[in-house]
C-alpha cells in the first residue's frame, strides 16, 4: 500500500487497476516502458518490440532486450493481477531465442530501429552500448534473462519462479501497482523476485553451478598486438600492417596487394574491395564492414580500395602469421 503524510496524518492512498484506468497492455504499458525500460530493467537496451520472427509460430515476446552483460533478456507484460501463465510462455520465447547470433541480432536491431524512425548504424550503437572496441562474438548471448511485469502475481507463479531461479534459471517478477492521487496515477515499481535485498546472495549460487559457462567465457580473448611500437587491437592491426607493407612496396596493382595478403587469411570474405562497393554496403545495410575513414583506404595507381575490418578470433591468428612471414615483428601483449 501507499500512504501520504500530512500534519501527523497518515492516509492511504486509493488503489486501483490498470484495466479500472483504461490503460491497455501493449497500446500504453508496452510504449511507455520501452521508452523508459530502466523502470523494470537497469542497465538493458530494447532491441525488439513485439518479437515474433521464427519459423511455424505466432508467438511474440513483448520486449525484447540485452543486458550489459551481453545476455539477451526477454520482458513479458500483463496489466493483470495474477500474471497467469506468463513465465511458461517466457521460458518458450527464450528458448526460440537461445540460438541467435550476433549477426541476428544485429539485423534485428537495426530493423527495430528503423521501425522506430532512427537512421543509425545497430552495430554501432550496440556496441557503444555494451562498451566494446570490437565485437565478441564469443561473448555474446551466453545466457538469457526473463524480466515478468505485472500488477501482482498468483502463488502458483511465484512459486515457480522461485523454483526455478534455484535451478539457475534468471527469472525476475516486478510488480507495478497502479494507485489514484490527486487525479493523476501514480504507479509503484517492486522487484518481489528475487528481493532485492537477497538477489546478490542467489546471484552468487547460481554462479557456482555454471562450469559450462563459465569455460565459455574463460576463453575471452583481449589480446593486445604491438608493432611499430604501438599497441593494436585485432582490427587496427590488421590496417596499421597492410598500410605499413602498402608504403614499403608501393604495389602496382591489387594483385600484388593479394599476393601478400590473401582473400583466404580472412576464411569468408575479401580482404580487400573496391571503395565504392564497400560505401554502397554500408549505405544500404548501415553495416560498418570496412575501413572507410580517409586515411584509412589504400590507393593503388588511381584505384581506391578499403580494407575489411571484420577480425576476431577466429582469423587474427593466421594474419599475424602472414605478416611475420612478411618479416614484420608482432608481439602479442594479453592482458
Amino acid at each position: 500500500m501507499l500512504y501520504k503524510y500530512n500534519d501527523a496524518h497518515i492516509d492511504e492512498i486509493e488503489s486501483t487497476s490498470f484495466h479500472a484506468e483504461g490503460i491497455l497492455e501493449r497500446q500504453h504499458l508496452q510504449t511507455a516502458l520501452k521508452e523508459k525500460i530502466s523502470v523494470i530493467a537497469p542497465e538493458c537496451l530494447v532491441i525488439a518490440e513485439e518479437f515474433s520472427e521464427w519459423d511455424e509460430s505466432r508467438r511474440r515476446i513483448d520486449l525484447l532486450a540485452i543486458d550489459k552483460n551481453a545476455n539477451l533478456v526477454v520482458i513479458e507484460l500483463k496489466r493483470d493481477d495474477t500474471g497467469e501463465h506468463m513465465e511458461l510462455q517466457a521460458m518458450r520465447y527464450s528458448a526460440m531465442i537461445s540460438t541467435l547470433t550476433y549477426e541476428r541480432i544485429i539485423e534485428i536491431y537495426e530493423k527495430y530501429l528503423e521501425q522506430q524512425g532512427i537512421q543509425e548504424s545497430g552495430e554501432d550503437k550496440l556496441l557503444e552500448f555494451l562498451e566494446w572496441e570490437e565485437p565478441r562474438e564469443e561473448e555474446f548471448a551466453l545466457d538469457v534473462r526473463i524480466i515478468l511485469v505485472s500488477s501482482n502475481f498468483s502463488k502458483e507463479i511465484t512459486t515457480t519462479v522461485m523454483w526455478l531461479n534455484e535451478r539457475n534459471l534468471d527469472i525476475r517478477c516486478v510488480r507495478m501497482q497502479p494507485y489514484i492521487f490527486n487525479g493523476s496515477i501514480l504507479i509503484d515499481v517492486q522487484q518481489v523476485i528475487p528481493l532485492p535485498e537477497a538477489e546478490e546472495y542467489q546471484v552468487r549460487l547460481r554462479e557456482k553451478s555454471k562450469e559450462k559457462r563459465q569455460a565459455r567465457q574463460s576463453s575471452r580473448d583481449y589480446t593486445k598486438y604491438r608493432f611499430n611500437n604501438t599497441l593494436y587491437n585485432k582490427r587496427k592491426l590488421v590496417l596499421a600492417v597492410v598500410h605499413t607493407w602498402v608504403n614499403d612496396n608501393e604495389p602496382d596493382t591489387l594483385d600484388d596487394l593479394l599476393a601478400a595478403f590473401p582473400n583466404e587469411l580472412r576464411k569468408n570474405g575479401a580482404m580487400f574491395v573496391p571503395y565504392k562497393e564497400a560505401l554502397d554496403v554500408y549505405e544500404r545495410q548501415q553495416k560498418n564492414r570496412h575501413f572507410l575513414n580517409e586515411d584509412e583506404l589504400i590507393i593503388i595507381n588511381g584505384s581506391t580500395y578499403a580494407v575489411s575490418n571484420q577480425w576476431g578470433k577466429g582469423n587474427i591468428e593466421n594474419f599475424v602469421k602472414n605478416a611475420r612471414e612478411l618479416g614484420y615483428e608482432i608481439a602479442e601483449m594479453n592482458e
